[in-house]
């Protein structure tokens, strides 16, 4: 089981370092902004253990699972993810770019919270999700198209050399997305298996240890780009994670399977959700970044939160 571990957080950051140094070779090769490739590439690639999970969980007949693993891994991105980010060096994007998928990241969040409240998640949901999600990848591809974006050409690889050839850097990309999806697995299997015997409900081991094992491959990822003063990298990674998991993987959980949301997550961590995602719009937008000091507050806040989740079910 430790083995399981050791090994699972080497593959995480090894693949955070490939994944970073690649997706910004992308950007340069193609001649977009890193903020897009994180919104996308990154942004996409390391939610793929979330969108696993639930489907997985959903089809189970675990809902607390499934729809906890994606409240809690949007709570954990912004508070935990960001906030080991900004201290490992204070992160600043584009303000104009973040002001338009800050609107995006905001509204994704108010839906969900509509979308829960009646009790159920059903296809027709899961559809306008999907669809909405398609839309915002397109817009902010064609809203890099007429504003500035990196120039195309030869791109730095992650050991300083350069990539001469666009598959060479999708491979390292790739390489780092396997990478630390094998590493996420490893952990949260071996944090199951220590949980297993717990009695722990599963909204509860949805909203905590899956939820945070998923969103490990983000953590990693951000604190790399935060390292390497790649910004938009860092808040590209957990936009577009947050709006992926809303609209395309409880979109598309829902139409395979309708998911009933447990009482807790409606009454209690949406809400959280929602606040945490208008801190950090706020933080972010007044600021144009993200400094130390709010990043240490954000993870005092996620703190608070394991805090209440570890009470709530205990009670």
């Amino acid at each position: 089981m430790v083995i399981k571990i050791v090994l699972g957080l080497v593959l995480l950051f090894a693949g955070a370092e490939l994944l970073v140094g690649g997706s910004v070779a992308v950007a340069r090769r193609l001649g977009i902004s890193p903020l897009l490739i994180g919104l996308t590439l990154v942004g996409f690639g390391t939610s793929t253990p979330e969108l696993v999970t639930s489907l997985e969980a959903a089809l189970r007949g675990s809902p607390g699972i499934a729809v906890g693993n994606v409240v809690g891994s949007n709570i954990a991105n912004i508070l935990l993810i960001l906030g080991a980010a900004a201290l490992v060096s204070p992160i600043a994007s584009s303000p104009r770019a973040f002001r338009r998928d800050a609107v995006a990241l905001l509204g994704s969040a108010i839906l969900l919270a509509a979308a829960v409240l009646p009790g159920t998640i059903g296809p027709a949901v899961g559809f306008v999700f999907v669809s909405l999600l398609l839309a915002y990848v397109g817009l902010a591809y064609l809203g890099e198209r007429g504003g500035t974006a990196a120039r195309p050409g030869d791109a730095a690889d992650p050991a300083g050399g350069t990539v001469r050839a666009l598959p060479a850097a999708l491979s390292l990309a790739a390489a780092g997305v396997a990478m630390t999806i094998g590493g996420a697995y490893l952990l949260v299997d071996g944090a199951l298996d220590l949980s297993q015997t717990a009695g722990i409900p599963d909204t509860v081991v949805g909203l905590t240890i899956v939820a945070v094992g998923t969103s490990l491959p983000e953590l990693a990822t951000s604190v790399v780009a935060a390292f390497r003063r790649q910004g938009d990298i860092a808040f590209g990674n957990v936009l577009g994670s947050n709006i992926y998991n809303i609209f395309g993987i409880l979109g598309v959980t829902a139409i395979v399977h309708p998911l009933a949301i447990p009482s807790r997550i409606a009454q209690v961590d949406i809400w959280i959700l929602l606040a945490a995602t208008v801190l950090l719009v706020v933080f972010a937008v007044t600021g144009r970044r993200l400094s130390r000091g709010e990043g240490a507050a954000f993870l005092v806040m996620y703190a608070a939160y394991a805090a209440f989740l570890a009470i709530r079910g205990a009670a």
